[in-house]
């Protein structure tokens, strides 16, 4: 499981605010920052989850509240959209104070706006991502409904604002109204990432397809299906912070992982996402990641393969690689291969006996298709080198495990 830290820095007001460092368990790889939809928090489960995938990965993320938000101190009514970007750059200062260089900026909603922002003073930002983020910050007047005339003619007034009340001056409407984003994703000079649901209810898609067209390359989009503005589901969530994790890897300057002894095709790190259910975080060697998990039946989100799955899958992955190696080499004219593979227990019932002794027997089935112009010797010599892939000698043969705190 991630780290995490309290963290506070000054911000455009000389308020203090409030953040959370989430750290990787191992060295740190790589820094970004993560900016709230508006009038939201660093602890929406969204960000949660994001920061959560991102650290698995070795990515260190600041998450912090705005100016009069969440835990953070200031007068919200003060604020505007320009003192979320003034917010922003504090925090790449924050965060770079620790040592860690914020190459990658996130925003969710008008924080996805105010990254964009942002970036061009944020000397080492090297990465955009945007989820649900509106084109143009003065989309945001809409929630504001008949009080618009108010704000302009008084001043001010008192906004609902997801079953809170706001002041909303006019100095804030003044500002959105100003701001020109197109104008800063022309020269972004970084790689945008641009996540949005086409069912978005509260910022259109077409907000999406404005801000790409107006980035130039490289840049990416990615569609969020059935998703809430909110991610508020937690397999959207997860879904949005396996694109982002897996996006990233191509445009930061991640640092090496570090080289471990005995180790030559590197570790493979499991880490639970949470200690509710099941769910693991699995990174091999510091670039492949996934999730571990158990199905609903027993407690599980269902979000990954179960244990026994991902062995079934290794002796599967192993099995069809060692006969294609040796079609190759004594030049077997093989099309295809493909195996199926089941096993008859499952992790939990497995778990049951743990700490009871006495010899389990463990059945692994493979069904291995052949497809090709092969003669039945060819087909037999494929079949009988199935039995000589590692993972099956493994499995078959008695494996010793060193087990030492760390």
């Amino acid at each position: 499981m991630m780290k995490s830290e309290r963290l506070q820095f000054d911000g455009h007001s000389g308020a203090t605010l409030a953040a959370r460092l989430d750290l990787p368990e191992g060295p740190v790889r790589a820094g970004a920052i993560f900016a709230h939809c508006f009038t939201c928090s660093k602890d929406i489960a969204a960000a949660r989850r994001i920061a959560g995938r991102l650290a698995a990965r070795g990515i260190a993320v600041l998450r912090f509240d705005f100016t009069g938000l969440g835990h953070s101190q200031g007068e919200f009514a003060c604020t505007n959209f320009s003192s979320n970007v003034e917010d922003l750059v504090a925090a790449a200062d924050a965060l770079k104070e620790r040592g860690i260089a914020p190459q990658l900026l996130i925003g969710h909603s008008l924080g996805g706006a105010a990254v964009i922002m942002a970036a061009d003073q944020i000397k080492d930002a090297r990465a955009v991502v945007t989820i649900g983020a509106p084109s143009d910050p003065s989309h945001v007047a809409h929630n504001f409904g008949g009080k618009l005339d108010e704000i302009r003619a008084n001043g001010s007034a008192q906004v609902s604002l997801g079953g809170r009340k706001f002041e909303i001056r006019k100095q804030f409407l003044d500002d959105i109204a100003e701001t020109r984003l197109a104008d800063h994703l022309a020269k972004l000079r970084r790689a945008l990432l641009v996540l949005h649901a086409p069912r978005d209810q509260v910022v259109g898609i077409k907000s999406a397809s404005t801000i790409f067209l107006a980035a130039k390359h490289p840049k990416s989009f990615v569609s969020l299906d059935d998703a809430d503005h909110l991610l508020s589901h937690e397999a959207d969530a997860e879904y949005v912070a396996e694109v982002i994790s897996s996006w990233s890897d191509r445009y930061l300057d991640l640092a090496p992982e570090p080289a471990i002894a005995a180790a030559p095709e590197g570790v493979v790190r499991v880490s639970e996402a949470g200690p509710d259910g099941f769910r693991q975080d699995v990174v091999v060697a510091g670039k492949h990641q996934f999730m571990a998990d158990e199905p609903v039946s027993v407690g599980g989100t269902d979000l990954g393969p179960s244990p026994y799955q991902l062995l079934a899958a290794g002796l599967g992955a192993c099995t069809t690689m060692t006969i294609r190696m040796y079609a190759r080499r004594k030049g077997i004219p093989l099309a295809h291969v493909a195996v199926d593979v089941t096993h008859n227990k499952t992790h939990v019932q497995d778990c049951k006996d743990c700490e009871k002794s006495g010899q389990k027997t463990d059945i692994f089935r493979r069904a291995i298709r052949l497809a090709g112009d092969l003669s039945s010797d060819q087909h037999a010599a494929l079949m009988a080198i199935a039995d000589k892939c590692p993972v099956h000698r493994t499995l078959r043969d008695r494996a010793e495990i060193e087990t030492v705190a760390v």
